[in-house]
């Protein structure tokens, strides 16, 4: 049964390595600061998708992350936050539905220009395969799947024989 339960386990830890969002340090290498347009960042790096992350690097005490909606956003205003962030020195948010999100700095620089509008959208659907002659069949399904599907199937034998 151990065995079994093994690689049940196996098969969701590549399920799900196959399956992955994309991670967006806010800011590149500027992070969490002010004097950074993040206007430009979004423009640089969208679309954003639901499942994606925004990681904030800020320096303690001297900023924080507050997510608020439109109107808060355009006033600079974090007095109704939705959620508030101001420990350590990063925080890490997953844009788990289909919206607008917005992130101000509610220390004053939100004013010149620390303040963040994402659109997360929802992720497109697979692409078709292409149309192709019964001979090139083994290009449709393609080496990377298979070759997924090779490496998958040979740990399984692997682990069920030792």
């Amino acid at each position: 049964m151990a065995r079994r339960e093994l690689i049940v386990l196996i098969f969701l830890i590549y399920a799900v390595a196959l399956v992955s969002a994309n991670k967006f340090t806010v800011g590149d290498e500027h992070g969490w600061n002010p004097n950074v347009n993040y206007t430009i960042w979004a423009e640089k790096h969208k679309p954003f998708y639901v499942g994606d992350w925004l990681v904030f690097y800020y320096q303690s005490g001297q900023a924080d992350v507050i997510q608020v909606d439109e109107v808060g956003y355009n006033k600079c205003d974090a007095s109704n936050p939705i959620s508030n962030y101001s420990k350590g020195r990063s925080y890490a948010f997953q844009l788990n539905h289909t919206k607008n999100y917005y992130f101000i700095c509610s220390y004053g620089y939100c004013y010149g220009g620390m303040k963040l509008a994402i659109k997360a959208q929802a992720l497109p659907p697979p692409s078709p395969p292409p149309k192709a002659h019964k001979s090139d069949a083994f290009s449709v399904v393609g080496s990377r799947f298979v070759g997924s599907i090779a490496g998958f199937f040979g740990l399984v034998t692997a682990f069920w024989l030792f």
